[in-house]
């Protein structure tokens, strides 16, 4: 099954067309309940190491360094071979994340790492 794997802020209106949608942040977004959140899961495992996320600290001038080192932390984390598992049949999914800078994000990581991890799953 093809996977639609969609980024958004946490803080943006859900819409229906977001599908399931899954906080990958370690931290829950200031100021958000759960309820405006209309989370459908948190999965903070997926989010970067917390060293790795306070290292970055939202620098651009580290953004390269920090996609390397978080593929590779995605790489080795068992999370993922879980999360590839539960939503391999699932339509359309929605990753959301609270940083305001949509250009840096760690959700952009994950959204392509995921997708080429679905792709293989559906060529083995």
């Amino acid at each position: 099954m093809k996977q639609a794997i969609l980024i958004k802020r946490v803080y943006d209106k859900p819409l229906q067309k977001d599908g399931t949608r899954i906080l990958v942040d370690r931290l829950w977004p200031r100021g958000l309940s759960t309820e405006e959140a209309a989370i459908d899961e948190w999965q903070k495992d997926l989010a970067p190491s917390t060293k790795l996320r306070t290292w970055y600290g939202h620098q651009q001038e580290l953004w390269p360094s920090f996609q390397k080192q978080y593929v590779a932390e995605l790489k080795k984390n068992k999370a993922v071979d879980g999360f590839i598992e539960k939503y391999k049949d699932t339509g359309t999914i929605t990753l959301l994340y609270a940083a305001k800078n949509t250009e840096h994000t760690h959700a952009l990581i994950l959204q392509q790492y995921l997708k080429e991890q679905f792709t293989a799953e559906d060529n083995p």
